[in-house]
C-alpha cells in the first residue's frame, strides 16, 4: 500500500520518514516531490569496470544551468535528506522531467528501510536539455511494510552508501568483488 499525504504528514510527525528541507507546497497526493541539488559528477574514465572504484569528478551546476548531453552518464543528487524507518522508499521521476526526455535512475529506483541520506541519481537524457540546481526532479512514494526489519540499511555492515552526502556518490559495485565475492 502506497501511503497518502495525510499518513506521509502522520509519518513525518512520528519521526519515520524524514525530509530535510520538507515544504508543505511539495507534498502531493501520494508523493513527495524532491529538487535537482547544486552538484552533478561525471566519471572520471570514459570506460567503467565494475571490478575498480570509478572514479568522478563533481562540480557545481552553474546558475544559468548545464547542458546534458545523450552520450554521457550524469550523477546527480537530491536537494532533500531523507531518513526512511518504517517504509519503503521509491524515488520516480516526475512526469513533466520524463517529457523532457530526462531519466533520472536506470535501475536504483527502490530504496530500503534505514536508509538515510540523499539520493544519487543516475542521470541519462535523449536529447540535448539544460537543467538547474533546484528544479523539481523526480517524486518519493512511501510503501508500507509487513512484518518487521531485522537489520535496518543504516546498521548493515554491507551498506555502502550510508556516509551523508550532499554531493552524488558514484558506484560502489568495486566492493562486491573486494570484500564480498569469490570471484
Amino acid at each position: 500500500m502506497i501511503l497518502t499525504d495525510k499518513q506521509i504528514l502522520a509519518e513525518l510527525k512520528k519521526g519515520n520518514i524524514v525530509i530535510k528541507p520538507f515544504h508543505r507546497r511539495y507534498l502531493g497526493s501520494n508523493s513527495y516531490d524532491v529538487h535537482l541539488g547544486e552538484w552533478i559528477a561525471m566519471y572520471k574514465d570514459e570506460i567503467l569496470d565494475a571490478k575498480k572504484h570509478n572514479k568522478i569528478d563533481s562540480f557545481r551546476i552553474p546558475k544559468n544551468g548545464l547542458i546534458l548531453v545523450p552520450t554521457k552518464l550524469y550523477l546527480g543528487v537530491t536537494k532533500e535528506y531523507t531518513e526512511t524507518h518504517s517504509h519503503v522508499p521509491f524515488l520516480e521521476g516526475k512526469s513533466s522531467i520524463g517529457r523532457l526526455g530526462i531519466d533520472i535512475h536506470a535501475t536504483a529506483g527502490k530504496g530500503d528501510i534505514g536508509f538515510c541520506n540523499t539520493w544519487t541519481l543516475e542521470i541519462s537524457v535523449r536529447q540535448p536539455v539544460r537543467i538547474y540546481s533546484g528544479m523539481p526532479i523526480g517524486q518519493l512514494i512511501y510503501f508500507e511494510v509487513n512484518g518487521q526489519v531485522e537489520i535496518p540499511y543504516s546498521k548493515k555492515k554491507t551498506a555502502k552508501y550510508t556516509k551523508p552526502t550532499t554531493k552524488p556518490v558514484e558506484s560502489m559495485m568495486w566492493k562486491n568483488f573486494n570484500e564480498y565475492l569469490d570471484i
